[in-house]
């Protein structure tokens, strides 16, 4: 082949502790908004594909849930994603936060790059809250020192600083291969799992203390018509008190939650949109294997069996 008729492909995991920044990235480089950000650690909870075509190459861009210590069912979950995420991946991008010190969750993403034979790139991101650019350069010395990387890229994900740059040096490390996917393809997730997420975003967007981590969504149903998307989901919540805080004063929040939720959904989806929330109480859904199952995405139907009133 050629090098003009050179076509590369390959897989491309972004890596790194929570609210590092990795969502930022992976929206910014496909060019629409495929997974949901929040300043909320452990915003992701899924591996999430994201897909760029350019002419003569496809970078198939994996999310992952950040690195942290597994201590629930729904943790171990997570990581699990992290880990399968990197099954065959061509290259690994291992985000840190450059505009604060490093701590445990960047140690424990540091240790799984070196642990693999892949070739790895490090992404200071955050740049553009620096004040002297300087700084950067203990950290990258610190981390030189500890893993052979093969490029250095400081980056502002939610700039775009540095996005240019940071593709051609992985469609320079990419190998050649085949075109995975059509050009129209973006992302793995299906309509109903990136609906239930909006929700949850929203969700997390509105409250605080414990409820981001100790909700979850869950479409029960999803129907297409043609001038219309009716979404039928439950926000569920692990106790009483929580479930009240969700619904709020004369169900205010819950009235907010949706409003906005429904206003991003018709943006995502270019639609009109009704959407009923409905607010239930699953104790330790966290550590329940039957729930977990239920809500991962590639299976996500809404089993009536999980998701109605016991």
């Amino acid at each position: 082949m050629s090098e003009h008729n050179r076509f590369v492909s390959g897989f491309v995991a972004i890596l790194g502790r929570p609210n590092v920044g990795k969502s930022t990235l992976l929206n910014a480089l496909v060019g629409s908004k495929i997974a949901i950000v929040t300043d909320k650690p452990q915003t992701t909870r899924n591996r999430i594909q994201g897909v760029v075509h350019q002419p003569n190459a496809q970078i198939i861009f994996l999310d992952t849930p950040g690195i942290h210590r597994a201590d629930t069912r729904m943790n171990q979950r997570m990581m699990a994603e992290v880990r399968e995420a990197l099954k065959g991946c061509d290259l690994l991008l291992l985000m840190v936060d450059a505009s604060r010190e490093s701590g445990t969750g960047d140690q424990q993403a540091l240790a799984m790059v070196q642990k693999l034979a892949i070739p790895a790139f490090l992404l200071p991101n955050k740049i553009d809250l620096l004040a002297n650019k300087e700084s950067l350069l203990p950290l990258i010395d610190r981390y030189r020192q500890q893993h052979p990387f093969a490029e250095i890229i400081p980056i502002s994900a939610i700039a775009a600083d540095g996005l240019q740059t940071l593709v051609e040096r992985i469609l320079a490390a990419l190998p050649e291969g085949p075109q995975y996917f059509p050009p129209e393809y973006l992302t793995d997730q299906p309509a109903r799992f990136l609906a239930a997420e909006i929700i949850r975003e929203r969700v997390i967007a509105l409250t605080r203390h414990e409820l981001p981590y100790a909700t979850m969504v869950l479409v029960d149903r999803f129907e297409e018509k043609p001038n219309l998307l009716r979404i039928h989901a439950a926000v569920f919540a692990e106790r009483p008190g929580q479930k009240a805080i969700l619904i709020g004063v004369r169900g205010e929040m819950m009235k907010k939650i949706g409003t906005q939720a429904r206003e991003e959904l018709e943006k995502r989806f270019g639609q009109k949109v009704y959407l009923e929330l409905f607010v239930k109480v699953r104790p330790a859904w966290r550590e329940n294997p039957r729930f977990l199952r239920a809500i991962d995405w590639r299976s996500m139907v809404g089993e009536t069996s999980v998701t109605s009133d016991e």
